[in-house]
């Protein structure tokens, strides 16, 4: 069984959920309950579950607080945090470049299986939660240009500089980074995902298998039809849609 904390001020919501993890989720056991801040840090701090169900508006505060005190407190959070939230874009935006979970009320059966099947994964890899730091460091600066993205791959979490990464590619329903000085890494998440989150970064989506970080293109070759030269020495194909952008983006730089 998996250990596992809920935190809402609404006390029909925390019923519905419990209701909802019996039946799709019955692996999770519920240990203990908060409906605020103050509780909830409590709550956590005595029962240490492995997860943590956290609703972003409480009535004193917020889940964020409740992170930063445990963070104070104890130096480092050490249960997995699956945010539980109605329309917060801002803060969905922080999660999605911190590789937190989160779940839209009202909560859909089939996202919470799936975000279960992650917290299993994670459970067995026994991964470390600095991607949640990375999280308070985004809410903390109230910045919309994130300088920093966690990466979820099968054997643990990796934080970036997304000034590193040089492109990335689809493989089916899965995307390859290529960073500086590290080796490719796998991502379970498609590259349009990405191409959404990194369209301020100076990304820009080239071909359909194709996302590149502008800062290392090299050269627009337009023999054979027209393709890149990335720094990493990568020839990349142009798709025939995208290639009067392209070339207009270069003009601009």
């Amino acid at each position: 069984m998996i250990k596992a904390v809920l935190i809402d001020d609404d006390k029909n919501l925390r019923e519905g959920m419990k209701k909802l993890l019996a039946l799709f989720a019955p692996k999770i056991k519920i240990i203990g309950e908060a409906d605020s801040v103050a509780t909830g840090v409590e709550t956590i701090d005595r029962l240490q579950p492995q997860v943590v169900f956290l609703d972003i508006q409480l009535n004193d505060g917020t889940g964020f607080d409740i992170l930063e005190k445990i963070a104070e407190k104890s130096k480092a959070i050490n249960s997995n945090i699956v945010f539980i939230t109605a329309h917060e874009q801002y803060a969905i935006k922080a999660f999605r470049f911190s590789a937190l979970d989160f779940l839209l009320k009202p909560v859909d059966p089939e996202e919470l299986q799936k975000v279960i099947e992650k917290i299993e994964k994670v459970l067995i890899n026994k991964n470390d939660y600095s991607h949640i730091d990375l999280l308070l460091e985004n809410i903390r600066k109230n910045v919309d240009n994130f300088k920093r993205i966690a990466l979820s791959t099968q054997d643990g979490i990796h934080l970036f500089d997304i000034s590193d990464i040089i492109r990335c590619e689809s493989e089916d329903n899965y995307t390859k980074f290529y960073i500086k000085d590290h080796k490719p890494i796998l991502i379970s998440k498609t590259l349009k995902e990405y191409e959404e989150l990194l369209a301020q970064h100076n990304f820009e989506r080239i071909h359909q298998s194709h996302l590149i970080n502008l800062n290392y293109l090299r050269s627009y070759i337009k023999k054979d039809g027209g393709y890149l030269v990335m720094e990493d020495g990568s020839h990349l194909p142009i798709s025939q849609r995208k290639r009067e952008r392209l070339q207009n983006i270069l003009k601009a730089m």
